[in-house]
């Protein structure tokens, strides 16, 4: 209780019920619980809100027990000092506005559905830009158990005008783009055709954990307040708007169609009215990916099938394709014996290719071939024979000659 107070400096009963027991039928325990730390003087009510809610936040004693519950990496808020009129008495807080109500309530219900915790959350990080601008996120969650190692929260009451919110985008795509401290700007080049090797160049990958996905940390907004036709219609013009942000390059070649998202702002955008009327929560199929049409979970509005794991098996198809199309194209040019017309095998056309010369029986297949060579063969050792014999009948024939002239002398 004091850690979330602590991150999120002002709470309700409520939201922190939300956040910390979702599986409370309701808030009892919760508001039981900050009665009792009310008591020991760690928590006071700041306000009660419109909606009748007590606003909750840490007294001084609190806010120093909470600095030490909290770890180093987690930035605490700031202390809600208690100030009193001339007379002395309480002076009633302000500067409490449904937009903070609206920031905290998407924690609260985030953390209810399994993502992460209270210490996953921080508010108002800044992210600042070469141009002088900081971009401050409203809220930061880290929910690495739940599939979502790192995700930026904009929460907007349909207030703010959509170029605004396209600007967010704009300004989170160049903080993204940043190189790292000393980073290699040759290397960095170089390693854009290499998908998400780019990453590990760019400032955010010091600051976020790796995605797990391609393209930059995804940025969520929720939206909240005003009627549904309106947040749908905000939802649509930030999509048309904001489409160079979040819809990735397809690949330039012929038959993919892959995306390359590499070099992309994965965007999704809620409702806070849709996630609290679904049973399931934020846990349920209550987000959008900007650029699709259907309500997906989280972890599928994230996810990318048409993105790099796409691409590979594209790219197997591809490499498939042209193996069979030079196959072809080879078997086409394959030789035909033209004494028996049967193609030539691989091993009887690399020895025709290989010689430089060419000889008769080169357009005969291995048999057709063999058959002429044993034939010539044999009939070179026919007529071997055949001269062997004359020769050996013509010496006889000379010998009997030599032996009757000796006879008569």
């Amino acid at each position: 209780m004091l850690r979330a107070l602590g991150i999120f400096q002002r709470a309700t009963a409520d939201q922190l019920w939300r956040m910390l027991r979702p599986t409370d039928r309701h808030d009892r325990i919760t508001r039981d619980t900050l009665n009792a730390l009310k008591e020991t003087g760690l928590v006071r009510v700041e306000t009660r809100l419109e909606s009748g809610h007590q606003l909750w936040v840490l007294t001084e004693k609190g806010h120093k027990e909470a600095k030490l519950l909290l770890p180093k990496s987690v930035r605490i808020s700031a202390l809600r000092k208690l100030e009193y009129d001339d007379e002395g008495r309480p002076v009633e807080a302000d500067g409490y506005d449904e937009h903070a109500a609206a920031v905290t309530s998407t924690a609260a219900v985030l953390t209810g559905a399994g993502y992460g915790t209270p210490l996953s959350w921080q508010t108002e990080i800044a992210h600042k830009l070469p141009y002088g601008y900081t971009q401050y996120a409203d809220l930061t969650m880290r929910a690495p158990d739940a599939g979502v190692p790192a995700m930026l929260l904009e929460v907007d009451r349909v207030n703010e005008p959509v170029d605004d919110l396209t600007a967010k985008l704009r300004r989170y795509s160049d903080w993204f783009e940043l190189l790292a401290p000393k980073a290699d700007k040759d290397r960095e080049k170089a390693a854009r055709r290499q998908g998400a090797a780019v990453h590990d160049f760019r400032l955010w990958s010091r600051i976020y954990p790796a995605t797990g996905r391609e393209g930059y940390v995804p940025v969520a907004f929720v939206f909240t307040g005003k009627t549904q036709v309106q947040r749908e219609s905000r939802m649509r013009r930030l999509e048309q708007a904001a489409r160079r942000y979040f819809a990735g390059t397809p690949y330039p070649w012929a038959g993919f169609t892959a995306v390359d998202y590499h070099q992309a702002v994965p965007v999704v955008v809620t409702e806070l009215e849709r996630i609290t009327a679904d049973p399931a929560g934020a846990a349920g199929a209550v987000w959008r990916r900007l650029g699709r049409q259907e309500w997906q979970t989280l972890s599928e509005a994230l996810d990318n099938p048409d993105g790099e794991r796409l691409y590979r098996v594209q790219e197997e198809q591809n490499r498939r394709r042209q193996a069979e199309r030079k196959a072809a194209e080879r078997e086409a040019q394959r030789p035909v014996c033209a004494r028996c017309g049967t193609k030539f095998t691989d091993e009887r056309w690399q020895s025709v290719i290989q010689t430089s010369w060419r000889i008769d029986g080169d357009d005969l297949c291995g048999p057709c071939r063999k058959e002429d060579v044993d034939r010539a063969k044999a009939e070179r050792v026919a007529q071997r024979e055949a001269e062997e014999a004359e020769r050996a009948a013509a010496e006889a024939e000379a010998k009997k000659g030599r032996g009757l002239f000796g006879r008569r002398r």
